[in-house]
């Protein structure tokens, strides 16, 4: 509620308020420096907001911080893993930070990259990369998901791709929140859309 957020003289995040349901796909589109990725971190507990109110059903960065941490899962436009590791040993390195995580061959099965699991990272295609940015959101088995602009300078089959696991972790049953620019996106994937500008 009434999210607002500036660095130095420029506004970032201008009092925006949304609420997400449990098990939808929601999606913030916008142009680029509308504040998605602002929006987004704040939501994650990464960036504090300059004023407003970000709750989970009853939970809040204030007091419950350890557990939300636990129930969401995020990828993040800039990728945190390793590139000299494979995917396997990514997704096993990010199984070890946390008390309860999804099997390694699961994730690579929901992420299609079986047959790239013993390839280094920095060896694999951007989409296949980004495939793997979503597996290690997904490692701890969250109930919320955030996929910030997952698709942003794929080829269009590699889009189709992120699309049908981002319909899968639906099916799932887990909440996805996801920014775009791109509208067919916003239109195939989201039960609701939120329209951020200026």
């Amino acid at each position: 509620k009434h999210l607002q957020k500036s660095f130095g003289s420029i506004q970032a995040v201008s009092d925006i308020s949304f609420s997400v349901q449990s098990g939808e796909v929601f999606t913030i589109i916008g142009p680029n420096g509308a504040g998605k990725t602002t929006t987004l971190e704040m939501i994650e507990g990464l960036v504090p907001p300059d004023h407003g109110e970000i709750q989970f059903g009853e939970l809040n960065w204030a007091k419950d911080s350890i557990t939300i941490k636990k129930k969401i899962g995020v990828q993040p436009q800039a990728s945190a893993m390793f590139d000299l590791l494979t995917p396997e040993e990514n997704l096993d390195l990010f199984a070890s930070f946390y008390d309860k995580a999804r099997a390694t061959e699961e994730i690579l099965e929901l992420i299609n990259l079986t047959e790239h699991r013993k390839n280094q990272v920095k060896k694999l295609s951007g989409g296949q990369q980004q495939r793997l940015a979503i597996g290690l959101a997904m490692i701890s088995d969250p109930d919320i998901i955030f996929l910030d602009e997952p698709t942003t300078g794929l080829d269009p089959q590699a889009r189709r791709n992120i699309w049908d696991i981002i319909l899968q972790l639906k099916e799932l049953g887990k909440t996805i929140i996801l920014t775009t620019h791109y509208m067919e996106e916003a239109e195939k994937l989201s039960d609701r859309v939120c329209i951020v500008d200026q």
